[in-house]
């Protein structure tokens, strides 16, 4: 037989015998139990979080009137009104040292969305155990700061007392320039200008303004400043500042222009706004603020400082036309502004009111 034809024929006799060794192998496999996989940790998808919605802000807060404190925050051209916004809410904890905000009044220039300051005092906020403040919010003409979109108003409880015998609140004083506007507000009520706590002023142009800052703190050294251009449009009055003070020892007289607290707790509203420019859109306005003040056994008629923004100098008498109880002997701030945080809106109205006193019958 030939070399090739025997390597041929053994091959052939080789062939059966590896076949059931290798059906013997597949048997044996299928009677082992199945391999163990490993998981891989890393790949695993995580369970979708949902997060909690946002907490709604107060209508109206109320704080202990001897430990009440008024900052400012400062002002920043950094990033646009979200950035600024929330550095500014920072810096006012910050200032606060741990005390209590309890109401904040954001003034907001440009374009931003004013309706998102809600929303990043919540995010801001992040402890759920913490209470919210109060929030008013007015857009302005501008700013005295080329880039800035907002400054922040911040009214905050104390550990401790600080103004032992009260709160005077001076209405705005409107002038025919920021220093003649001051000088009223001095002579409004008999308070040494060292004890004067916050001076906020609206003035008609920040150009006609530029050392507004130092003028404001010549006047009165040791309060928190602060000064906005109201509207784009330059409008009339040039000037108007209002006032918070420590009431002296043993003042208990009322008068044009200031009112003097000196009850236990103050009650501070948020912005109630009004969308119409008929008497009855007014008064629904004025009742919604009333409802929101009930909880605190406040009425209207007990309100020691109101603030009114309006978006047309005819609100202005047709407000204290329907509402007379809030302005007679009593401290407030009128004021034509460049819009509010709704676009149908044409007058936002919020006060500070004694909780406890019933309107006489």
């Amino acid at each position: 037989m030939k070399r090739g034809t025997l390597f041929v024929f053994v091959l052939f006799l080789l062939l059966p015998a590896q076949a059931p060794a290798q059906k013997k192998k597949k048997s044996t496999d299928e009677g082992m139990p199945p391999p163990v996989i490993l998981e891989d940790k890393k790949k695993k998808t995580e369970p979708t979080q949902t997060l909690p919605p946002p907490r709604e802000l107060p209508t109206a807060v109320e704080g202990a009137t001897d430990r009440l404190i008024f900052q400012i925050s400062p002002l920043s051209n950094k990033g646009l009104l979200s950035v600024q916004t929330r550095d500014a809410l920072h810096a006012l904890q910050r200032l606060a040292h741990g005390a209590t905000i309890l109401k904040l009044r954001a003034f907001v220039a440009g374009s931003g969305d004013m309706r998102r300051i809600s929303d990043l005092i919540g995010e801001v906020w992040s402890d759920r155990h913490t209470p919210l403040p109060a929030l008013s919010v007015i857009q302005t003409g501008g700013l005295p700061l080329e880039g800035a979109q907002v400054v922040i108003e911040s009214i905050a409880e104390e550990h401790r007392p600080m103004n032992a015998n009260g709160l005077l609140y001076l209405s705005g004083q409107p002038a025919g320039s920021l220093d003649e506007s001051l000088s009223k507000l001095e002579k409004a009520a008999p308070v040494a200008s060292s004890e004067m706590l916050r001076v906020t002023c609206f003035v008609r142009s920040l150009d006609e303004n530029r050392d507004a800052q130092r003028i404001i703190s010549g006047h009165f050294p040791n309060a928190s400043l602060n000064y906005v251009q109201t509207q784009r449009e330059y409008l009339p009055p040039i000037a108007e500042c209002e006032g918070v003070a420590r009431t002296p020892a043993g003042f208990t007289a009322a008068g044009t222009g200031f009112f003097a607290v000196n009850a236990p707790k103050l009650v501070l509203s948020a912005t109630q706004l009004s969308f119409g420019t008929q008497e009855g859109d007014v008064k629904l306005a004025f009742d919604r603020l009333e409802r929101t003040l009930a909880p605190f056994e406040v009425q209207l008629a007990s309100v020691a400082m109101t603030h009114v923004y309006v978006m047309s100098r005819g609100m202005s008498d047709k407000v204290r036309a329907i509402r007379p109880d809030l302005f007679q002997g009593k401290a407030s701030t009128i004021v034509q502004v460049e819009g509010l945080p709704s676009l149908d809106a044409t007058l936002g109205v919020d006060v500070v009111a004694v909780p406890g006193v019933r309107a006489a019958r």
